[in-house]
């Protein structure tokens, strides 16, 4: 792991202790759940087999079906629940921006996410999208373990993810990270992360530099992406264009996360960083002091 994404993973593990994950008042419209006693949980009621996704618990395993057929599965229990969260990361290049805070920001706020959750019982797993959403290498243990994060995917993270959707468990908490500055429709994206989920979170990390475009006069701008090169001239009239797509790309995923019940909270990376100060996760009920 490179040095600085450990600085970052660690602060934020430091800001995590002061905290306690919460289930969202605003639940996924798509959740198709019954009453607690219903749900799969540890009492000792055998319930059900269902595949094995990646966080479960590995004593969960049925290691006897596993001889007869070679395939994977978990026992599933009546009662008592274990609540579960996956941490969805944007690895996409947009999250690097130069002489931003976004990607610190970004892995710090995972990193605070996976120790609020351990605080309040639940079993974190930690995901990266690139070309496909994948868990991230000892993604389910302290952040400090997670393997090497990186943010160099040239593609468009909502499309990848819908691509290839990852088999996350059902009935669990979801949390994206994000800029969420791709192109497309973002209620495609947000209900398939809420299909089955018992709540979805979207936090989008934008940098300053994203709020406050550059100084008025001719700039040369590089895609982050594509690494297309444009000489544009700012002015007044351009800088009230770009405000105004800013605000309506935001609505329309603020749109998108009611459409589905989830919640979104908007961060600025920069602040962020200064003091780890969550409290608009606290006022959004994403986490409790």
């Amino acid at each position: 792991m490179l040095e600085a994404q450990r600085q970052f993973i660690l602060a934020g593990e430091r800001a995590g202790q002061r905290y306690g994950l919460t289930v969202p008042r605003t639940t996924s419209a798509n959740l198709s759940g019954g009453q607690l006693g219903q749900r799969a949980g540890s009492s000792l009621e055998f319930r059900e087999h269902r595949d094995y996704q990646p966080g479960d618990d590995l004593r969960r395993i049925d290691w006897n079906a596993f001889a007869r057929s070679d395939k994977l599965t978990v026992k599933l229990y009546r009662e008592e629940i274990s609540p579960h969260v996956d941490l969805l990361l944007d690895g996409s290049r947009s999250m690097a921006l130069a002489e931003s805070a976004k990607w610190a920001a970004s892995v710090g706020l995972a990193a605070a996410l996976a120790v609020a959750a351990d605080n309040a019982g639940y079993v974190a797993q930690a995901w990266l999208i690139g070309e496909r959403c994948e868990p991230v290498l000892n993604g389910s243990g302290k952040p400090s373990a997670w393997g090497e994060l990186r943010c160099d995917f040239a593609g468009n993270p909502g499309e990848a993810f819908t691509r290839v959707p990852p088999r996350f468990r059902r009935q669990g908490m979801r949390v994206l990270l994000s800029d969420l500055l791709w192109l497309g429709d973002p209620l495609v994206m947000v209900q398939q992360l809420a299909q089955g989920a018992s709540s979805v979170v979207v936090v989008q990390v934008l940098a300053e530099a994203d709020i406050h475009p550059p100084e008025r006069g001719r700039v040369r701008l590089v895609d982050s992406e594509t690494e297309e090169q444009r000489e544009i001239f700012i002015d007044d009239a351009a800088l009230r264009r770009y405000e105004e797509a800013l605000a309506r790309h935001q609505q329309n995923w603020q749109r998108a996360c009611r459409q589905a019940g989830a919640v979104m909270v908007s961060l600025i990376a920069e602040e962020l960083v200064a003091n780890w100060n969550l409290a608009a996760l606290v006022k959004a009920d994403v986490l409790k002091v």
